[in-house]
């Protein structure tokens, strides 16, 4: 039975780990999508220079014969997804020319070629050099799929007379899906690209770059050659027989200009004096290209000591006047509150600390008719010796006094409120002033209250002391019972109305 409870403990505490955990480290939302929203999409245009690297191609860093520049348009629909990984559509359109004296004697052609693609970016930047350092700079690694058409001729050099073309040859391409391909304007191939984009955040909106991108085609016919020229074919003909070079690639350098969408574009400034850059997600949205997520969020604060000193300061109470909690002669009403300074001990007071001469308060109500709501308030207190719960002599005349005054006065009752001092332990000393409160209560019972429901007692053993425990005369005003005759319809002692002390006892 022990072994199954001890499992069941070792399960309930695995169980309060992990939700602990969970809690802590998988936030509801990332940053991003969360109360600090940040832009996230942004639009590239890349003007390019295009050059192509297969066959037709001098590689002697010279431009061959009839060889010109050739350029390009890119266009890209960028979603950053995170401050690290990203994705993006790319469509590109632009011209492809080479040439090569040497074994072919021809020149190429490709106009108006079109290519789409779906890539990955990684920020290589935040790899290496993390989110703080060249915090304007972003290093993205690029690769993805798409497709390329294009439409290729093949010249003779010196002559300019066409030797063949990609889409008026019969069987011109294998991924276009027919031999004849009279009736089509492009041949479609796979192509993979992969490049490098370095991009620097020029204003809120805008980024300037560079974007070095090589495409590799699924093909080695791009020029029309297959590696070599086939002498039992005069005019070199392009078949479907497979040549000895390698798949055609055509590649890129451009201006990629990066316009960032979203709503109240902002970006980091650097502060002069501390020299990193500071972020207020208040003044608008930040780019999640530039941004680290977690940089919004305000650090927890921990105070220094003399900030915490500040604070305790600030919010400290005023002192409250230590005459609230003395009372020097004893008469159950606080110094602050005592209009009679040194009354003599055990006597009657009234609620403002003013000796009652019995005697002649109770030739006073002989004279006069009893007001059904009339009780004044007055305070007392009784005395016990050490650990003992007897009522001493001069504690039992105060308390016939106060029978005779109840008796009196139908419309009063009597409050018995028990205290210790702080010499034994806490429980022992609740029920130590319990018994005080019976004692009291048994005395004024049975010495003749006519109405036995009309006492009501309290006991708060160590809990509530008038003065230091550290000496003697300390230690006896604490081991007290304090009375207090009040109205019937008054509020039990001086506490809130429905409040219950533990020792709370009707």
């Amino acid at each position: 039975m022990k072994q199954k409870s001890f499992y069941i403990s070792l399960l309930n505490l695995s169980l309060l780990v992990h939700l602990t955990m969970a809690q802590e480290v998988a936030p509801k939302k990332a940053g991003y999508e969360g109360p600090y929203k940040l832009n996230t999409w942004s639009l590239t245009l890349t003007p390019m220079r295009t050059a192509f690297f297969g066959d037709l191609r001098e590689y002697d860093f010279k431009r061959g014969p009839e060889e010109m520049a050739s350029f390009g348009l890119g266009i890209g629909i960028h979603k950053q997804i995170s401050p690290i990984f990203g994705a993006q559509i790319d469509f590109s359109t632009g011209n492809l020319n080479g040439s090569k004296a040497r074994i072919y004697n021809a020149y190429f052609q490709s106009k108006g070629f079109l290519q789409t693609s779906i890539q990955g970016t990684m920020n290589l930047k935040t790899l290496l050099f993390g989110y703080n350092k060249l915090k304007r700079w972003k290093v993205d690694a690029h690769a993805g799929y798409g497709y390329m058409w294009f439409n290729t001729s093949v010249f003779e050099l010196g002559t300019g007379k066409m030797l063949r073309n990609s889409n008026n040859t019969p069987g011109s391409s294998r991924t276009a899906g027919a031999w004849d391909r009279t009736g089509s304007t492009y041949t479609r191939e796979i192509v993979i690209p992969t490049g490098v984009a370095i991009h620097y955040e020029a204003t809120p909106r805008l980024d300037i770059g560079l974007d070095f991108t090589i495409n590799h085609v699924n093909t080695e016919k791009l020029d029309m050659t297959v590696g070599g020229v086939d002498n039992s074919l005069p005019t070199n003909v392009f078949t479907f027989k497979f040549g000895n070079s390698k798949n055609d690639k055509w590649g890129y350098v451009g201006i990629a200009l990066t316009y960032k969408l979203g709503k109240n574009a902002v970006m980091s400034k650097k502060n002069p004096v501390t020299g990193k850059y500071d972020m207020d997600p208040k003044a608008g949205r930040y780019s999640l290209r530039y941004t680290n997520p977690m940089d919004l969020v305000p650090p927890p604060y921990n105070p220094t000591m003399k900030d915490a000193d500040s604070i305790a300061k600030a919010i400290m109470p005023k002192p409250v006047d230590p005459r609230m909690y003395t009372d020097t002669d004893k008469d159950g009403v606080s110094d602050l509150f005592d209009k009679e300074a040194n009354t003599p001990e055990n006597s009657i007071v009234s609620g403002g600390g003013v000796a009652i001469d019995f005697d002649k308060y109770f030739d006073a109500l002989k004279n006069r008719p009893v007001a059904k709501e009339e009780c004044e308030a007055m305070f007392s207190n009784l005395e016990f010796d050490t650990d003992k719960a007897t009522l001493r002599p001069n504690s039992q005349e105060t308390l016939r006094k106060v029978i005779d005054l109840l008796n009196l006065r139908p419309n009063c009752r009597i409050v018995i409120v028990g205290h210790t001092d702080a010499r034994a332990s806490y429980g022992y000393n609740m029920q130590l002033a319990k018994r005080r409160v019976e004692s009291a209560k048994r005395f004024v019972i049975r010495n003749g209250l006519q109405d036995p429901s009309r006492v009501v007692i309290e006991y708060f053993g160590e809990y509530r002391p008038i003065a230091p425990n550290t000496n003697d005369p300390g230690l006896q005003t604490n081991r007290r019972v304090e009375i207090m005759i009040l109205p019937q319809n008054s509020l039990r002692s001086n506490y809130p109305a429905g409040f219950r002390y533990p020792g709370y006892k009707n």
